[in-house]
This record gives structure tokens, sequence and C-alpha cells, in this order.
């Protein structure tokens, strides 16, 4: 019996793994000595059980040592993440794409992880990279790329190599309707590592496991959201369109429970307000954005949360304080000129 088919024995008898067993299973999982039958037996397993916060976060750990090292070291004791699990089915906006960018104007240096769409139309990386962003630039472009426009984009295909060999089963699995614990690991193995991080995941269940594996990674500050659309759907977004399940880690880990866009002096916004598309329509509304004709919702939920993600890494001390700010920095022009600087930057 191989070692993955004897951890898939462990884990369903309901035994959680230990440190040393799921380095065990990520080196099988990343090389290519097993197939994908034992693959998928394993990660079907694991997620038929639960995989527990301190699983996930030895996950994270095993794939950050696989990552390639972008040499952002310098950066990331003050940088932040804006990222999304994925995975929610609710057709949005990319609102972590803007915060990014409204972020940066701000000084806030800003290291993104992300992808191209899967289970939406366009991704983070389709969005970033139609606004000018290069994704096969070079380690050394990047780190030019934070000191001069504060902030860079890892494309995560990129940087995990060794996902390659885990992609078929992960595929075949998605197509029967299960997920894996891949599909929550993306935020966690961001290769630049920054100290915060502001998450959006696409179940409230996920919030405090998520929170839990961050602290257990010794992240700094940061939050975990997931916005409740109505008793049966959700998306990995904190807005002012839902009630939000939040849980704090690191120095903020006193938060846990409900944020909603009046607890902030925001208006309830109709989930429409924050419909996206592909990326023409995205880029369309990037425009509408920064010209102040998008939704009322739209604005609010991606000023909301670029003040959260201030307050994460201590620009402003309450969340109220950073939202007059980050609408000042989204419609009077910065937001527009980072995009102009950005295009100019990844052209030269």
């Amino acid at each position: 019996m191989s070692s993955l088919a004897e951890l898939t024995v462990l884990v369903s008898t309901g035994r959680e793994l230990a440190p040393g067993d799921v380095e065990l299973a990520a080196a099988a999982l990343a090389g290519t000595a097993e197939t994908d039958e034992v693959k998928g037996e394993f990660l079907g397993a694991l997620a038929r059980r639960g995989e527990t916060a301190a699983e996930i976060a030895a996950f994270a750990a095993a794939f950050r040592a696989r990552a390639i090292n972008p040499g952002v070291e310098g950066w990331a004791s003050r940088a932040i993440d804006i990222v999304g699990t994925g995975g929610d089915h609710a057709g949005g906006f990319n609102i972590s794409s803007i915060v990014v960018l409204i972020l940066a104007s701000a000084g806030v240096t800003v290291m993104k992880h992300g992808n191209r769409g899967i289970t939406s139309k366009c991704g983070s990386a389709d969005l970033l990279a139609g606004l000018g962003v290069n994704l096969e630039a070079p380690p050394e472009m990047l780190r030019r790329a934070l000191d001069e426009l504060g902030f860079v984009f890892f494309f995560a295909p990129a940087f995990h190599p060794t996902f390659k060999h885990i992609a078929p089963v992960r595929k075949a699995l998605a197509a029967r309707g299960q997920r894996t614990v891949f599909n929550i690991l993306g935020p966690l193995i961001n290769p630049g590592r920054p100290a915060h991080v502001l998450l959006g995941t696409f179940s409230a269940a996920s919030v405090p496991r998520l929170a839990d594996a961050f602290e257990v990674l010794g992240a700094r500050a940061g939050v975990a959201a997931h916005g409740v659309i109505d008793g049966e759907r959700g998306i990995d977004e904190l807005t002012t369109a839902t009630a939000n399940r939040v849980r704090g880690f690191g120095a903020r880990r006193e938060i846990d429970g409900e944020w909603l866009a009046g607890d902030f002096g925001l208006e309830r916004a109709s989930f429409a307000d924050l419909a996206g598309g592909d990326l023409t329509t995205n880029l369309a509304l990037v425009e509408a954005l920064v010209a102040g004709r998008a939704p009322r919702g739209l604005v609010d939920t991606i000023v909301l949360n670029a003040a959260v993600a201030m307050w994460i890494v201590g620009l402003v001390p309450e969340v109220r304080e950073g939202l007059a700010p980050a609408r000042e920095l989204l419609l009077g022009g910065a937001v527009q000129a980072k995009i102009g600087a950005t295009r100019e930057f990844y052209r030269s």
C-alpha cells in the first residue's frame, strides 16, 4: 500500500493528519509516482471528512515551500493581499482587483495572488491583464513594480509549477461536484507571503477555518469574510449587499461575528449592483467606476473593502475613517492615474 493510500485510510476513519503526514501527502500529490486515481481518493476522503484549520495550514506551508520565490521579502512585512477563494458561482465583479489600485494609490503595498477565471467569466488575472499587467513578468520586474507602482500581481501558474501534477485530478473531481483542499489553498500560498490579508471565501463555514489557518501560519493581521446573499447562496467577498460573516486573525483576532453595511454608515445595496461579466463587460465597469457612473452598491462595496484593508494594515484607526479617503482615490482620479502608470510600466 502506498503512503498516500495509507493516509487515505487514516482520513477515512476520521483521524486528523499530523504536519508530517501532510508533508508526505503534499509530496505525493505534487509528484508523479502516484496515479490520479489514488490522488483523487485521498483528496475526496479528506474533503468528505472536512479539512481542519491545522491541516489547511500544513498544506499551505508545504506548497509555499514548493513555490518559486519572487524575492520580495523586503516588502512582505508591510504588504497585504486582497484575495478570494473563488468557487462561489455568484457572478460578481472583480472587487478585489480595484481595491488593489485604491490601496496602491494610498501608499499601501499590495501583493495580490490569483489566477484566470475558472468558475467565473473573468478572474483577477484576466482583469488585471486587461488593465496592462504582464502576467508573465519575471521576478526582477515584479520587484521594480513594487517600488514604482506599489503593487504586484503573482500569477499563480507561474509560481506553483508542481500544481500541474494535481490539475488533472482536480478537474476530474470538479466534474463530479467535489471540492478539495485546493479550492481553499490559493489565498494561503501567496509566494510573496504578505503579512496582512483581506480574504473572501465561498462559504460561511470556511470563514473560521481559514482565519484559524492564517493564525497558525503566523499572519500579522487580517480578516476572513463571506457574504451571505440568501439562505442558499453566498459570495467570496465582503459586500454592502449581504450580511457578512467575518472572523479576524493576528492583530485583528477580536473580530468574530457579522458585519452589515449599516455598521459603517453605508446603505444596504441590491446584489444586482455587484454583477460582473466577461472581460469586456468588466473593463467597461472599470471605466464607469473611475468616471463615477457605476452602481452605488458596487462603489460602496469597493470603498468598504479598501477601508477595511487600510484598517488591517494600520493606516486608519477605524474602518469608518478609511471610507472617505478610499472613495476620493477611486472617484477623484488617483485610480485612473494608477491604471495609466501600470500600462506604461509594463509597456516599457
